[in-house]
C-alpha cells in the first residue's frame, strides 16, 4: 500500500509539471515574438527580452529535468537482485536518459545566457 501511495504522490507533482509546461509553452511563443521583433526592427530591448525569457525557460526546464534524474536515480538504488533482468535494464536506461537530458537542459541553459546576439537556435524538447 505504501508504494501505491509513493506512485500517486508521483503522478501528482508530475501533473504539476504538465501544467508548468504548458506554461512553458506559452512562455515560448511570446519570446519567439520578441525575437521576430528583433530581426524585423534590430529593437535592442526585444532582443534583451527573449535572451531574459530564454534564460528564465531553461532554468525552468533545468529544474524539471533535475527532479527526473533525481527521481530515476531512486529507482536505480531501489533495485534489487529479485527484480527481472528487464526491469533492471529499463531502469538503469531511464536512468541514462535522464542524464543526458539534464546535460541537454545544462548545455541549453548557457547558450542561452552566452549567446547576446541570439545567433544559436535553441528549442526544448
Amino acid at each position: 500500500m505504501d508504494n501505491i501511495q509513493e506512485r500517486l504522490k508521483e503522478i501528482k507533482i508530475e501533473n504539476w509539471i504538465w501544467v508548468i509546461y504548458i506554461g512553458i509553452i506559452l512562455l515560448s511563443w511570446y519570446a519567439n515574438s520578441k525575437e521576430k521583433h528583433f530581426f524585423l526592427y534590430n529593437d535592442e530591448q526585444s532582443r534583451k527580452q527573449y535572451q531574459e525569457i530564454s534564460i528564465f525557460i531553461f532554468a525552468v526546464l533545468l529544474i524539471i529535468y533535475g527532479y527526473f534524474t533525481k527521481d530515476s536515480y531512486k529507482d536505480v538504488q531501489e533495485l534489487t537482485s529479485a527484480d527481472s533482468q528487464k526491469k533492471q535494464t529499463l531502469t538503469y536506461m531511464s536512468f541514462i536518459g535522464s542524464v543526458l537530458i539534464l546535460i541537454s537542459g545544462i548545455l541549453f541553459l548557457i547558450i542561452a545566457i552566452e549567446d547576446e546576439n541570439i545567433d544559436t537556435e535553441i528549442a526544448f524538447s
